[in-house]
């Protein structure tokens, strides 16, 4: 066609091609919210690590095929509530909570959008599935709870002091989704012969008038348990030492910044299991089908340095089957 009849065809209106194809286009990248209890990423570690970390083993970078919406309530209602419903507004493809008490939150917020909880005692208690092996929903994730785990606490308590009669659980008693957990270690205490004294921590400046009421109260040892007793592990472990309290906690974590005993499972290993459910998902899986996972270990960890510091003599038997001592 001769340049002449082509313009005259189109009237002289100026020619817009179309743009490229959509395979041209920059792929769409999945944005995952997560909603952690703590104030900060500081106050999250190890666990924030390892949990970016496990998404990296996957092969997902921030930024390149992968975005990160972080939010940190610092255990306070208003803030769960209201940063939940901000990582919904902002439509993001997965939603993934870290602690118990973040799990229930993202639940109230959305009933679509695919939640992933790293850690939940009772998931099935706290009506966020409608059982392990069929969760049902829009929800699934890790429990860190196993049956008999409070009651061994206890038990290894009782070992290395010898005579306890008493024993303290420090916790923040409004938290509901520790209610099953008082209820296996006030059982526990039972089962045991030990008296079970609750010390009610609703924030980190409770945590000295409640070792002076230990103190008044005779406690030979203590149970720390919830998100916020993990935010205040290093507090917890020095006034445990004032005091001349040995404590008993569930992570290694915590363990290290100077309790006397851990038992519980692998937290790191939880945390780096949480990608593995966000890729099934991005992948096309449903949380419905995808089963509550459980721990598959358990660790007895022992702190040498802080038994010398306490006067203790940690029993050759439990010495012999720890899964580690730090000196």
């Amino acid at each position: 066609m001769k340049r002449r009849a082509f313009i005259a065809l189109f009237g002289g209106a100026a020619v817009v091609w179309p743009m490229a194809a959509p395979a041209q286009q920059a792929e769409k990248i999945p944005t995952i919210g997560v909603l952690w209890h703590a104030g900060s990423a500081e106050q999250e570690a190890p666990y924030f690590n390892a949990v970016i970390e496990g998404f990296k083993g996957l092969g997902y970078v921030e930024g390149r095929n992968i975005r990160f919406e972080h939010r940190f309530p610092n255990d306070t209602p208003d803030r769960f509530r209201s940063l939940a419903a901000e990582l919904v507004s902002l439509k993001v493809d997965v939603i993934v909570t870290w602690g118990g008490a973040a799990a229930p939150y993202a639940r109230d917020a959305t009933m679509t959008i695919p939640i992933v909880f790293g850690l939940d005692v009772d998931p099935v208690g706290n009506k966020l599935v409608a059982s392990f092996a069929r969760p049902g929903g829009n929800i699934t994730g890790f429990t860190n709870f196993l049956p008999d785990l409070a009651q061994k606490r206890l038990q290894y308590l009782k070992e290395v002091v010898p005579g306890m009669s008493r024993v303290g659980l420090l916790a923040p008693l409004a938290d509901r989704h520790l209610s099953l957990f008082v209820s296996e270690i006030t059982e526990g205490a039972h089962r045991l012969g030990l008296t079970l004294q609750t010390f009610d921590v609703q924030s980190l400046s409770d945590l000295d008038q409640a070792f002076d009421a230990m103190d008044r109260s005779g406690i030979q040892g203590v149970i720390p348990q919830g998100g916020l007793m993990f935010q205040g592990k290093a507090i917890i472990a020095k006034l445990a030492l004032t005091h001349h309290l040995p404590i008993c906690v569930w992570s290694k974590e915590s363990l290290e910044v100077g309790a006397l005993m851990s038992y519980g499972p692998d937290y790191i290993a939880i945390a780096h299991r949480v990608g593995t459910y966000v890729d099934k998902i991005l992948k096309g899986a449903k949380p419905a089908d995808l089963p509550v996972e459980q721990p598959t270990k358990v660790q007895l960890l022992l702190n040498s340095k802080t038994a010398k510091a306490l006067g203790i003599d940690f029993p050759p038997h439990l010495l012999a089957t720890a899964d580690e001592v730090i000196e």
